[in-house]
């Protein structure tokens, strides 16, 4: 019986290693790319590389703060977003559904998206920045506020 918290925890080291496997992305003949987890075969690889992922957060609870920076300048709404994003997802139906005008980035399409992202300093999504003020995440109320006010 002693022996079983050491079995345990080897067995959740090697369930955790199995987890974390890489991510491969290469490009074949034709041109068509491809991703994977295990690497193809080395003949069929002209451009292999290893995909390094970045944990993207969704932002759970609503912050405000004044925002001074280019982005605002072109366009009063700008959205930093991502596809898989719910609150995201509720931005844009805000949106639609009371007809602002607004430009969205999403994050993980754009590379160029990604840099200014990040030059905000973003740790989730979304990130709306209003004028001259910053939402991260999404809530209606909220949002109006800044929005008429």
């Amino acid at each position: 019986m002693r022996f079983t918290a050491p079995l345990l925890c080897l067995a959740l080291l090697a369930l955790a290693a199995h987890l974390s496997a890489d991510i491969y992305k290469w490009t074949d003949a034709t041109g068509k790319v491809h991703f994977g987890d295990q690497p193809p075969a080395a003949e069929e690889t002209p451009t292999l590389e290893q995909v390094r992922l970045r944990p993207i957060n969704s932002f759970q609870r609503v912050e405000v703060s004044d925002y001074a920076g280019p982005a605002a300048i072109q366009q009063r709404v700008v959205m930093y977003s991502t596809s898989w994003c719910g609150y995201c997802r509720k931005a844009r139906d805000y949106f639609a559904a009371n007809n602002i005008a607004y430009k969205e980035h999403d994050i993980e399409a754009s590379a160029a998206a990604r840099r200014a992202y990040d030059k905000l300093g973003g740790k989730g999504v979304p990130v709306i920045l209003v004028g001259n003020k910053r939402m991260n995440g999404f809530s209606a109320p909220r949002f109006a506020a800044l929005y008429e006010g």
